[in-house]
């Protein structure tokens, strides 16, 4: 059964929203036993939503997602539990308050049935780098191979479980494309702003953005609708209405011309891969879509770099404030406020959060964050600018999401720090912009998903779930 079908007979009464959450929190727990998508199956808070959601069915007042199982990533709060962003750091940090979207997930009558598995903070491209003593999600078409990261866990519930479920995660630099890609799912990042960050634990606050994961372009739309929007409370939340953006769904896609990225299909990007979205960009032409190739080079070349330099130089500045006294994991007091301060961070954090550390630290030190940096920051607005001249002649741009399909988690083991920094060449450049962007299934390559990133000019949601809709009825 498909979302908009669950929801009609959800909120028609047909459906016991009670009894139909008992019976998803128990496949839940089936698949997590062998899958590790899940660092907290919210079980008590799930029944009492479903409770609550059945009372407003029957007296009329039933929110939009009425009855529908939501799965949060790790780093998103939810009142009354348990959230650790996947890190060691944070065991039994319990919040007394619901995020933005967490409380607007609740009003509108979804069911929130847990917090999913991630890299710890946020920080890497497969889910490895998970906090210490936590799992690793594996991927729900072959469990030898990685789900993508950082929100591995949300895209392979959404890939693997039975029931209709949409799951809200998180990117700074490709962790909602990256997974979506590998996972063969659908994965939306927003625009910077569109959806408030209230309630979410940063990694690099300039870049941090919430967004849906789900099966089908409606279900993007549709969770879009309940979680945009305005928020006082973030003094980063762009002061514009929500839309309506499941109108945008079945418009058609007359008079839009795509942009191709070339670069990204030169070397290093797999040619099944290549040629999966190619087959894409040659189908929407044939529907009437034309294209044009277009290139980026200041994203292309210097990307990565100004990425990784920011978004390191901001994460150790949110990780100071777990020196294991006012925040995170505390133990007794012994020796000198280093000491302790470096034996909290040397128990709890595991080998990347300490390296992004370290790096982020050092460019932002005194005699070299003007030559890092203020350098980075400079890049990012020539690419904003790069970008804004392609949207003047294009609706959209196109390109691979990833450049090949979910390695083995042995061949990723193998990948060097900066090999595997190399794998979000693609996704980092709509991530430093702020513009929002979108995975989508271009196929199969050896049995596994292969996906394309459609990007839009900044607060072009809707017209990129109107071209998503498109493509994926073409397709």
């Amino acid at each position: 059964m498909d979302v908009k079908k669950f929801l009609e007979d959800a909120k028609s009464g047909s459906i016991d929203i009670v009894e139909h959450t008992s019976k998803v929190i128990e496949e839940t727990k089936k698949i997590d036993r062998d899958y590790h998508y899940f660092n907290e199956i919210s079980e008590e808070l799930a029944m009492e939503l479903a409770k609550r959601t059945q009372r407003s069915v029957k007296e009329g007042s039933a929110g939009i997602i009425a009855g529908l199982p939501v799965s949060l990533k790790d780093a998103i709060c939810v009142k009354g539990v348990e959230t650790r962003a996947g890190s060691a750091i944070l065991a039994g940090y319990v919040p007394v308050f619901d995020s933005f979207v967490a409380q607007r997930i609740k009003e509108e009558g979804g069911i929130i049935i847990g917090k999913n598995s991630q890299d710890a903070f946020g920080f890497g491209s497969f889910s490895m780098n998970v906090g210490k003593g936590m799992k690793i999600p594996k991927n729900p078409i072959d469990p030898k191979r990685v789900a993508g990261g950082s929100s591995g866990g949300s895209a392979g519930i959404v890939a693997k479980a039975g029931f209709p479920i949409v799951s809200v995660a998180e990117s700074t630099g490709g962790s909602i494309e990256a997974p979506a890609s590998f996972c063969g799912v659908t994965g939306f990042c927003p625009t910077y702003g569109r959806v408030s960050r209230n309630g979410l634990i940063s990694y690099a606050n300039s870049l941090d953005k919430i967004g849906p994961m789900g099966k089908s372009v409606f279900e993007i739309a549709l969770i879009l609708e309940v979680i945009s929007g305005h928020d006082p409370k973030d003094s980063t939340s762009a002061p514009i209405p929500a839309e309506k953006y499941t109108e945008y769904a079945g418009k058609g896609a007359n008079g839009m011309k795509i942009g191709v990225i070339k670069e990204v299909f030169s070397e290093g990007t797999d040619e099944n891969v290549t040629d999966s979205v190619w087959k894409v960009i040659k189908k929407l032409e044939s529907e009437g879509v034309p294209y044009e190739e277009i290139s980026l080079p200041t994203v292309m070349k210097y990307g990565i770099s100004a990425y990784y330099t920011i978004a390191m130089a901001e994460a150790s500045t949110n990780l100071a404030r777990y020196c294991g006294m006012r925040y995170g994991a505390q133990d007794e007091i012994s020796g000198s406020f280093n000491e302790y301060f470096s034996e909290i961070r040397t128990k709890y954090l595991n080998d990347e959060e300490k390296r992004r550390i370290l790096i982020g630290t050092f460019v932002r030190m005194a005699g070299f964050r003007d030559a890092f940096y203020l350098k980075a920051a400079k890049v990012r607005t020539m690419i904003i600018n790069e970008y804004k001249s392609a949207f003047r002649k294009f609706d959209f741009l196109l390109s691979p999401t990833m450049p090949q399909v979910a390695p083995t988690f042995e061949d990723a083991q193998k990948l060097t720090p900066l090999q595997s920094y190399m794998m979000d060449v693609m996704t980092v450049g709509p991530n430093l912009a702020g513009i929002p962007h979108m995975n989508m299934n271009a196929g199969a390559v050896h049995d596994l998903p292969a996906g394309f990133m459609l990007m839009a000019d900044h607060f072009r949601e809707g017209k990129l779930i109107q071209i998503g809709s498109f493509t994926e009825d073409v397709l």
